[in-house]
């Protein structure tokens, strides 16, 4: 419900402050005074795009504020999904800069138009005149039957089951992308992958067949040199043996001085280290043996590491078993995504089968509900001198979608003998404000309405079925807030405040302004809609009868 709304700098309104009555409120003036200007506002507050167009003042910024009660439409969930704090008294502002910059806000935070437009659809419903393509949709079609049916709870647990299942849909898809993609390269990955892990590599082999090789191809050089050199430390003339000798000497000597002692010491290690060096040259000469039978198989595994590195551009056998693992990986991968693509297809099929039955039990809902939607709205129009006006809901099976598995089509038909047709090829303004307004009066006891707004709904319309019209608005007013805009004195008295729009023509420039009428402004203006600028007394008093007999 609509507490207060404020316009500041907006085309032709300098400053325009509503505090409407939450029940039925009345908008009258003369075409061209603003009252579509007002609702131009109203359409910004709701998300629609602006520019700098817009600006009385192009020095000053546009600023429409409008304070709602929300507490009744259960918003909760959808301010927490857009991140905003949630209060029973909702602030809604909007603001156009000189610069043409738009920025919108909900309770101080700032968000974006599409969000705006969420939640502008709970908040206010705008009907025109004119607004034949909102009725025209199918979306919209579907809503007000469901609205009628009065089961959210259902369509809210389909919603989410539909969601998730598109949401696997969407999984599945990645998924079998991402498997084509392995499977291009799955065939090479498996066969490059097979060569390294039959190949059997170990890090640092090929640096020890190398040395391995090396060895046997020099065996005799080796084992001489070796050799030579044991001698040259363990001949009869060699170094042990004059080492020996003066080890001797130092040893006898060393009681008579620290430095002597320390220089046996160090004699001594070196004696020793070299009685161990001699050892270990002998122990690596027996190791030498040149066998060519040895040589044959070292070269072959040499070869295909070669081989290998040469082929996958690499230098070390390291990074040869490092591309076995990655590859090693990229199977596992593929294995693994095969099993996920099939766990992730099972789990789709069973949700779009819970889709399925669900969206069956609404569908029946609504097949239930559409001959008594229909005999109201058609009972309805009677009333508004429309008795031989047929409407007739047609529902179609289609895959699932958001709003179920069910298209719709609103035929209708204003005359006798006519067929019933699309709703924009044969309704006039004047029969389609009637079937809007007979909707919207089915609807009012089944669901929590926004503020509804109806623009010149009774254009086409005058005498009897105007007031009938006036009081079946009176009725929504009651659980619902509405507001006017209205050239009929039928409607107009009616109201519980009546607002009366005009142009200001006492400064610089033309300004459109509104003002609350009391009692007395209002029999006048009443009277102004029946007998014209200068009313008679005879009209004067048919304004002071319709407004008492309210």
């Amino acid at each position: 419900m609509l507490q207060n709304l404020t316009i500041q700098n907006y085309s032709l309104i300098e400053d325009l402050d509503l505090s409407p009555s939450p029940h039925f409120n009345i908008i009258t003036g003369e075409t061209g005074a603003g009252k579509s200007i007002m609702l131009g506002a109203v359409g910004l507050l709701l998300g629609k795009r602006a520019d700098t167009k817009v600006l009385l003042n192009e020095e000053n910024k546009c600023i429409i504020e409008g304070v709602f009660q929300i507490g009744n439409y259960a918003l909760q969930g959808l301010f927490e999904a857009n991140d905003l704090d949630y209060s029973d008294t909702c602030i809604i502002r909007r603001e156009v800069s000189s610069a043409g910059k738009s920025r919108a806000f909900v309770n101080d935070t700032p968000v974006t138009l599409e969000i705006l437009k969420k939640l502008g659809d709970y908040l206010m419903d705008v009907h025109s005149q004119h607004d034949t393509l909102l009725l025209g949709s199918m979306m919209y079609q579907l809503s007000l039957l469901d609205s009628f049916v009065s089961h959210p709870e259902s369509i809210h647990a389909y919603q989410q089951v539909f969601k998730k299942y598109k949401s696997l849909q969407h999984l599945l898809k990645e998924k079998e992308t991402m498997l084509n993609e392995l499977q291009l390269q799955a065939d090479y990955n498996q066969y490059i992958y097979t060569e390294l892990h039959e190949a059997s590599l170990s890090s640092g082999e090929m640096e020890e067949k190398e040395s391995s090789l090396k060895k046997i191809e020099h065996a005799e050089d080796i084992k001489q040199k070796l050799g030579a050199a044991g001698k040259s430390i363990s001949a009869e003339q060699g170094v042990l043996s004059v080492l020996q000798v003066s080890n001797k000497q130092l040893q006898s000597i060393k009681q008579w001085s620290p430095a002597y002692e320390t220089l046996a010491e160090r004699f001594q290690s070196v004696y020793v280290e070299l009685k161990d060096l001699e050892a270990e040259l002998e122990a690596e000469s027996e190791k030498v043996e040149y066998n060519p039978q040895l040589i044959a198989p070292l070269e072959e595994r040499l070869n295909k590491i070669y081989s290998l590195l040469k082929k996958h551009r690499v230098q070390t056998v390291e990074e040869l078993l490092a591309i076995q693992e990655s590859l090693e990986g990229k199977v596992v991968s593929l294995e693994q995504l095969q099993q996920e693509l099939a766990n992730i297809k099972k789990e789709s099929d069973m949700a779009y089968n819970t889709v399925l039955m669900q969206a069956k039990r609404i569908s029946e809902s609504r097949k239930k509900a559409i001959p008594v939607f229909e005999k109201e709205v058609k009972g309805l129009l009677k009333e508004l001198a429309m008795p031989d006006a047929t409407l007739r809901i047609e529902l179609g099976e289609e895959e699932p979608s958001l709003s179920g598995i069910d298209s719709i089509r609103m035929l209708f038909s204003a005359n006798k003998g006519i067929a019933p047709g699309e709703l924009k090829s044969v309704a006039s303004g004047g029969e389609f404000s009637r079937l809007m307004l007979a909707i919207k009066y089915v609807l009012t006891n089944k669901v929590a309405l926004p503020t509804i707004i109806f623009d010149e709904i009774d254009t086409g319309i005058s005498g009897e079925v105007s007031i009938k019209m006036g009081k079946m608005i009176r009725e929504m007013s009651k659980e619902h807030q509405v507001i006017v805009i209205t050239h009929l004195p039928q409607i107009a008295s009616m109201g519980d405040k009546h607002y009366f729009v005009y142009k200001d023509i006492s400064g610089k420039r033309s300004v459109s302004r509104m003002k609350e009428l009391n009692s007395k402004e209002r029999v006048s203006e009443i009277a102004k809609m029946i007998g014209g600028e200068n009313p008679s007394s005879a009209a004067m008093t048919n304004a002071k009868e319709m407004l008492a007999a309210q």
